[in-house]
C-alpha cells in the first residue's frame, strides 16, 4: 500500500457521574508512609494539594460499574463516532493497571482479560477480532495506539479499537494524601488504515527506565498504623516521580517531534497525561526551552484534571474526546492540525505520539 497511515476515525469516553470534591477530604485523617499522624489540619492539606495539582474535584464510578463496563460504554461511543461495524474490528486493545476491582474488595480481577469482556459486551462474534490487555502504567493508552499503528503499518490489521479504563478510587488508601489525586474513567478511540492521506500518526517515541525508577509507584500497605499488611493499595513516591518526569518527558516529546520532522511551534495542541497541573506546565516550559523558545503560546495545553482528576490510562483519550467534540472552552481541532500525545507512569514508562488531524 502506498502512503499507508494510521488515522483516528472516532473517539468516545465515559465520565462517571459521582463527583468527589476536595471538601469531602477535609474530615480525613492522613498519615505519612511511616505511619506518623500528620498534624496539619486536613483543610490546609487539601488547599495545598489543590495549589500543587490543580485538582478541585474528581469522578468516582458507581458501585455497580466496573472498569470493563466503562470501557465498553466508551467503546460504543467511539464505534458510533467512527460509523464503524464492530464486526470489522481486527483488534481490541485495553490498557489498564488493576483490571476489574469489585467495589469494596480491592481485589484485581483480570480473568478473563478486560478486552475479552469488552468484546463480549459489544457482542462481536468475529473470531479474527483479537482482544488483549496491556499493562504499561499511565502511558498504557498511548502504548496501545503505538501497537495498533505497528500492526496497521505491517498489514496485520486495518481497524483497531484502543481503550484506556481504570477505577483507581477502589485501590487508594484513604489515609494517604496521594489518594486525592486519583479518579475513575474510560476513553476509547478507533484507529483505521487509510491510504494517500496527510492525516495520521507521524512518529512515536517510547522509553522504560526500570532501575530505581521501577518502584516509584508500587503496591503497599495503608499508611494507617496497625493496618492489615495483607491489604495493599497504590502508593507513589511523589517527589521522585515529579523529578523523573520533568527531566525525561520533555526529552521524549522532542525525540518524537524530531522523528516526525515537526517543529514544536507547529503543534496545535499538547495532550498530556493529567496527573499534576504544575508538572504538565513544566513539561511544556522545558520542551520549548529545548528549542530556545521562552514565550509559550496560549491555549495549547487542554486540561481536564481540575474537574476529573487523574484516571491514569483514561486521562488522555478522555481529554482528546472532549476536545475532539468541542466540549472544552478555547480548544478545538481542525483538519491538518498537528497534536502531540505524551504520558508518563509506573514502570517507569514514557511515551509520545505525534499526530496530524
Amino acid at each position: 500500500m502506498s502512503n499507508l497511515k494510521t488515522v483516528i476515525t472516532g473517539s468516545g469516553s465515559y465520565i462517571p457521574p459521582s463527583i468527589k470534591k476536595n471538601t469531602d477530604f477535609t474530615n480525613h485523617h492522613f498519615f505519612t508512609e511511616h505511619g506518623e499522624a500528620i498534624e496539619t489540619p486536613s483543610a490546609e492539606i487539601v488547599e495545598k494539594f489543590k495549589d500543587i495539582t490543580g485538582i478541585e474535584e474528581r469522578r468516582y464510578t458507581s458501585s455497580d460499574i466496573n472498569a470493563s463496563d466503562m470501557a465498553t460504554i466508551a467503546a460504543k461511543k467511539a464505534i458510533e463516532d467512527a460509523g464503524l461495524d464492530p464486526e470489522t474490528l481486527d483488534q481490541i486493545i485495553v490498557a489498564h493497571n488493576f483490571g476489574n476491582v469489585l467495589d469494596k474488595t480491592i481485589q484485581t480481577d483480570v480473568l478473563p482479560a478486560l478486552a475479552s469482556r469488552v468484546k463480549h459486551d459489544l457482542g462481536i462474534k468475529n473470531p479474527n477480532c483479537v482482544a488483549y490487555d496491556i499493562l504499561f502504567g499511565c502511558p498504557g493508552w498511548i502504548q496501545g495506539v503505538i501497537q495498533a499503528d505497528a500492526f496497521i503499518k505491517s498489514g496485520m490489521a486495518k481497524k483497531c479499537l484502543v481503550i484506556g479504563a481504570e477505577t483507581l478510587s477502589r485501590v487508594v488508601d484513604d489515609y494517604d494524601r496521594d489518594s486525592m489525586i486519583f479518579s475513575d474513567g474510560a476513553g476509547a478511540t478507533i484507529l483505521e488504515a487509510k491510504e494517500d492521506t496527510t492525516a495520521g500518526i507521524l512518529a512515536a517515541s517510547v522509553q522504560s527506565h526500570c532501575n530505581d525508577e521501577a518502584y516509584y509507584l508500587y503496591m503497599g500497605k495503608s499508611n494507617k498504623p496497625d493496618s492489615d499488611p495483607s491489604v495493599r493499595y497504590i502508593k507513589m513516591k511523589g517527589r521522585k516521580v515529579y523529578e523523573y518526569a520533568i527531566k525525561n518527558v520533555p526529552i521524549a516529546m522532542k525525540e518524537c517531534l524530531d522523528k516526525a520532522g515537526v517543529h514544536v511551534s507547529e503543534v496545535k495542541q499538547f495532550f498530556l497525561h493529567q496527573a499534576n497541573e504544575k508538572m504538565d506546565e513544566g513539561f511544556i516550559k522545558v520542551l520549548f526551552k529545548l528549542y530556545g523558545i521562552k514565550e509559550i503560546p496560549a491555549h495549547i495545553m487542554p486540561m481536564s484534571i481540575h474537574k476529573l482528576g487523574n484516571s491514569s490510562v483514561a486521562t488522555i483519550p478522555t481529554l482528546y474526546d472532549l476536545v475532539n467534540h468541542g466540549q472544552l472552552e478555547n480548544h478545538s481541532l481542525q483538519k491538518g492540525d498537528i497534536v502531540l500525545f505524551a504520558s508518563v507512569g509506573a514502570g517507569m514508562n514514557i511515551n509520545a505520539v505525534c499526530y496530524r488531524m
